[in-house]
Parts: C-alpha cells; structure tokens; sequence
C-alpha cells in the first residue's frame, strides 16, 4: 500500500477546495485519482459538504426515482460481501465494495451500479494491498439497504423488505449477478472414468456461492429455483455454506446470465 504524506494531503485538499478538477490535481502530485476522490470525500463529509449529507434524491425517503436494475445487482454484491461504515468523526456513512484487482471488469461493474443507483454521489476508488475499494458516500444508505445493522450478517436475520423483493423479483438475474460476483465463482472441476480399460480426464465447469449467512444463501438459492437453475448445498466441514450449482443445463443457464468474473 502506498502512503502519501501529511502535506501532499493538505495540498491536494487546498486546491480541491479552490475548485481543481480531481484528475488535474492527481496529475500535478502523482497521486492515483481514486485516492484524491476518496480525501475530497472525506474533507466534505467532514465539513458536512459531502453531497448524501443534504441531497434529498432518495426514492425511499421522497420518491425519487430508483435504477432497479443497478439496485438488484448492487444488493447483491452487497449481501455477499458489502460494508457500509460509519467512520468516527465522519458524519456521512459509506458503502464499500472490496474488490480482488484480479477482476478489473467486476470493479468496473460494481462502480457503474453504485453511479446507477446514487448519480447525485461521486463514487471513488481507493487502493489496498491486492484490491480496491469501491465505495460511494450517502445519508440514504440504510433507506436503501435496511439490512444494515451491528456485527457480522451472518450473526444476525437477513430478510428483504417488500419493496426490494419486488426488483429482486423483476430482475432476478442481476441479483443473483450481484452475488456471484461478491461470494460465488465460476470453476472448472475434473474428475476420471474408465473407459475400454484406459482412465480419461473429464473437465466440467460449476457455479459456487459460499456465505455464512443461512438467511443470504436461501435468498440466493430461492431466487436461483424461480429461474429454473437446479442447484445443491455442500458442506464445508459440517458447515453447509456452499451452494452448487453443477448441471449442464444450469451451468449453461448461468453462463447465458452471468459467466465468469474478468
């Protein structure tokens, strides 16, 4: 991880408030432009500045209008492994998309969902050893994904509101997009059969959701029932936090869908 010192900070800070685009002042300090997105967040939430501290677009909270595509798909990438904090001293809370810099298109997807969802809130990227965090700040956050709570969610229930499984029922496929993308994988296991006397390696992909979260995997496994994907629980250990799913036809129900992650 790379730090940047105190004054690079305040430098960057005094021309940011001047009213210095973002990539004009990431380009005079060498400093990557989701880092300088990121400090500009944190200076107006600061100052109570950050636009979700006083924008009233919320559809829950006014009626404003909601993306329900987007929402379903950022739903569940958060489900499967979103965050939202609330830093001490910060009075605008944020939701984080941590994403593995092996999936640059997933981190491409994740941050063209939150735009989608909150387009009156600058969405930033800040770097970490091996990932990114995608992450956009808003006053609505808890409106929009009431599942937030204290600890772990697979400590505690996990159950949509009404208003959310209707999207989730419009657009099952970019929630479950959504939870593949945060939790699951695309895999490709082997096995070997005797044939006419001769062992033969045979290759065959499979979809995997792993969550802690009973109340999360039956929402994947209910929503993956409703679009015809068979599917089965594995355990790992005594522990059944994997969903399966590994039929030919399901695989190639899933890949039309969702595919692998890039």
């Amino acid at each position: 991880m790379e730090f940047h010192s105190l004054e690079t900070r305040q430098t960057a800070l005094s021309l940011l408030r001047g009213g210095t685009r973002n990539a004009d002042v990431a380009r005079r300090l060498n400093v990557p432009l989701g880092t300088i997105g990121y400090w500009k967040h944190l200076d107006r939430a600061t100052r109570g500045e950050c636009p979700g501290s006083h924008d009233p677009d919320c559809p829950r909270c006014d009626g404003s209008p909601l993306d329900a595509e987007a929402y379903a798909y950022l739903l569940g990438l958060y489900l499967g492994d979103g965050h939202i904090s609330h830093y001490s001293g910060h009075r605008v809370p944020n939701l984080m998309i941590t994403c593995d810099d092996h999936w640059p298109g997933l981190m491409d997807s994740a941050e063209r969902a939150m735009e989608r969802v909150f387009p009156s809130n600058q969405v930033c990227r800040v770097r970490k050893v091996g990932c990114h965090n995608v992450k956009v700040y808003s006053m609505h956050l808890e409106c929009l994904f009431p599942q937030h709570g204290p600890g772990r969610k697979h400590e505690r229930a996990i159950a949509l509101e009404g208003w959310q499984q209707e999207i989730v029922d419009d657009h099952p496929w970019e929630f479950l997009r959504g939870l593949i993308h945060s939790d699951g994988c695309r895999i490709t296991n082997w096995t070997t059969r005797m044939v006419g006397g001769v062992k033969k390696r045979y290759e065959y992909p499979r979809y995997f959701f792993t969550n802690k979260s009973d109340d999360i995997r039956k929402l994947c496994t209910d929503t993956l029932t409703k679009v015809g994907v068979r599917w089965t629980v594995l355990a790992r250990g005594s522990d059944p936090f994997n969903v399966s799913v590994a039929r030919k036809d399901s695989v190639a129900l899933m890949d039309a869908h969702i595919g692998p992650k890039y």
